[in-house]
């Protein structure tokens, strides 16, 4: 096996890890261990950090985008499988990814034509996206290297990422300073904490862009999970995508998960709002207390009886169901992700939130500390 094929995969043979049908196994401590993955393109060598809890889930992580590459989770009968999305190599990850598991920034999502005015001085984006910026730009940091240490702390092995976005990187005003810890707890949770400072005011909107497929991933589409959305409302967008503005009720709508729904039982009507997005690629507004962590999704596979629930302290989600998946993406174990094999749920403020002085504010000013915490945990039911 050659080095960067280390981590998760050498782990998995030391513990009986190897495939969907091998039966979770527990362990008396927490481990994260860390492992040579490959070098970038432009020579950057970059690791890849594999966590275990002591009842067997295990997730992987890479240096590269701070991208999760793997997650391990049993399902009803406690045979573990691989839930999330992603590639078996670094050139994958730099040349083919929809940012398959990567952190996202400094603006996740979209910002109109690239373009905001803060302070009265108007900036100007690359735009990577028809006419609007997507993500951070053309180089945002779902494409650098982070920095990584791997930690023991008390809530459970971790993983602390650490990164500097320079002032005027992609356009955006001021140098940013970030760290990311990833953390596996025994409750079989992947938690995500945010915390980033600026020199000069500046917007910021960070999130994780994991896609999940909780049969297995490449086990077929998504349309048959059960989605429940803690939102009453939604934000409609243009046909770029873009919001309009406004905060449309769900109720009476394909857009209404207040209730579990199948997410294919209503994804081909006729909608204006889903023929915009080719389906759901929408924001919703998560119903919260003010900087309390919420439930935002539950999310149930049928067959295998996973569950999983986000919890964030962000006022939105964005529910993305694979529609630009096509077919042409070959990933882990060789399987082929086709159209809607996978999901996204992004926890953040608003697209286009510098543009609508209505949407909670993404700006950050010298001296303040954005802070932001995403859980995903996992269960079965």
């Amino acid at each position: 096996m050659s080095a960067k094929l280390l981590g998760f995969a050498a782990l998995a043979v030391a513990v009986g890890l190897t495939g969907c049908a091998t039966p979770c196994m527990q362990h008396k401590e927490c481990t994260v261990t860390t492992a040579y993955y490959g070098k970038t393109k432009d020579g950057v060598a970059v690791n890849i950090h594999t966590l275990q809890n002591k009842h067997g889930m295990a997730f992987e992580v890479i240096d590269y985008g701070a991208t999760i590459t793997a997650i391990r989770v049993p399902d009803a009968k406690g045979n573990c499988g691989d839930v999330a999305l992603g590639f078996t190599n670094l050139a994958d990850y730099e040349t083919k990814s929809p940012y398959f598991g990567c952190a996202v920034g400094r603006y996740g999502n979209r910002i109109a034509k690239g373009k905001f005015t803060l302070n009265g001085q108007a900036y100007t984006l690359a735009t990577n996206n028809g006419p609007n910026a997507l993500h951070g730009g053309l180089k945002g940091f779902d494409k650098a290297v982070w920095k990584a240490q791997a930690s023991k702390t008390a809530a459970g092995p971790a993983v602390i990422f650490t990164h500097v976005s320079k002032d005027g990187e992609e356009g955006y005003p001021g140098t940013l300073t970030m760290k990311m810890v990833y953390t596996l707890t025994d409750a079989n949770e992947i938690k995500l904490d945010y915390t980033a400072t600026t020199d000069k005011d500046t917007v910021v909107n960070l999130t994780n862009h994991s896609y999940f497929n909780l049969a297995g991933q490449g086990n077929g589409d998504i349309l048959g999970h059960l989605m429940l959305l803690n939102a009453e409302h939604f934000t409609p967008v243009d046909s770029t995508l873009i919001p309009t503005g406004e905060l449309r009720p769900v109720k009476g709508t394909p857009f209404d998960f207040t209730k579990p729904v199948a997410i294919g039982a209503r994804i081909g009507q006729a909608d204006e709002q889903l023929k915009f997005g080719g389906g759901y690629d929408h924001n919703w507004v998560l119903e919260r207390e003010n900087g309390e962590l919420c439930l935002a999704a539950r999310v149930t596979e049928p067959t295998s009886g996973r569950v999983m629930e986000v919890f964030t302290t962000e006022p939105g989600v964005q529910f993305y169901c694979g529609n630009f998946l096509d077919g042409t993406l070959t990933g882990k174990e060789g399987k082929i992700y086709k159209h809607r094999y996978g999901f996204c749920l992004e926890t953040q403020h608003y697209p286009d939130s510098p543009n609508h002085p209505n949407f909670p504010p993404t700006t950050l000013k010298p001296g303040q500390t954005y802070r932001t915490t995403t859980v995903y945990k996992f269960s079965t039911k």
